[in-house]
């Protein structure tokens, strides 16, 4: 490993831990150059997941936009980021482990939709009105009429 400081190869591991969400591991290392110690982090290498959007183009996923999704599905709600930074990493982690290398935008919503509706109510809603596109009243009257018979 590199050392960030003076640029020599070799380095020796100090310590060596999972890190919280369990998804890498932070080791400590010491150049046996400088002797100084700095950070690195190990993660499993995954393959880019595409998205299909409904226009049929196709881009690289982005966490970030299905949490920031959420988050102004929760404007001016009580919620905790880090509930949502899970669900985003749940729905990451669910799409990673089918083999499929394509997933659509629909397929995306559906996802946020099923672990929004158990946490707020008037979240999963708002998120549901931008993700199904509803034009006029009844749409978005139906989809109440059918979140309340769910209930």
């Amino acid at each position: 490993m590199k050392c960030p400081f003076c640029g020599d190869q070799e380095s020796k591991v100090i310590d060596s831990r999972r890190s919280e969400d369990g998804n890498s591991i932070r080791r400590r290392r010491e150049c046996l150059a400088c002797l100084r110690r700095f950070t690195t982090y190990e993660i499993v290498e995954s393959l880019p997941i595409i998205v299909v959007k409904r226009d049929g183009s196709r881009q690289g996923f982005d966490r970030n936009k299905v949490l920031n999704s959420m988050v102004r599905a929760f404007d001016k709600r009580q919620v905790d980021v880090s509930d949502l930074d899970r669900i985003t990493t749940e729905i990451e982690q669910s799409i990673q482990n089918t083999l499929e290398r394509e997933v659509s935008t629909d397929k995306i919503g559906e996802m946020v939709m099923a672990r929004l509706k158990p946490i707020d109510e008037v979240a999963y809603i708002r998120f549901a009105s931008v993700y199904r596109r509803f034009q006029d009243v009844s749409g978005f009257v139906h989809e109440i009429n059918k979140f309340l018979e769910e209930k």
